[in-house]
């Protein structure tokens, strides 16, 4: 199953550069979120998955064999509330500057002359 995960996390790593060198605000965003989507599948797949095993270790056990490692998940846990946070605040930079400069594309936006210097 590691080998799928790695494979899609692969794809998505190219999706989100792919996004990202296009110019506009919008794209760069969606790719970043896939990038970081993309590094929580990574680190998912590197914790050793196994199906239907709870992260619990009866208090009777000597050895510790077959648990599910529950730090992968408690990281990405994290990882995906971080993004979201950092998502809904790059949205709302972009639409701001969107509102601001009126135009979403990054080169234009550079060059652009503020709205309340226009008028």
């Amino acid at each position: 199953m590691e080998v799928p995960l790695s494979i899609l996390a692969g794809l998505l790593v190219a999706a989100g550069a792919y996004l990202m060198m296009g110019g506009r605000t919008l794209p760069y965003l969606f790719g970043l979120t896939m990038i970081s989507n993309a590094a929580n599948m990574i680190i998912f797949a590197v914790g050793r998955l196994t199906y239907a095993r709870p992260p619990l270790v009866p208090a009777d056990a000597t050895t510790i064999t077959g648990a599910a490692n529950p730090l992968p998940q408690a990281l990405i846990l994290t990882a995906i509330v971080i993004g979201f946070g950092l998502l809904v605040f790059a949205l709302t930079l972009a639409y701001r500057s969107y509102h601001v400069l009126g135009t979403i594309e990054m080169d234009e936006a550079r060059m652009a002359e503020p709205a309340e210097a226009r008028d």
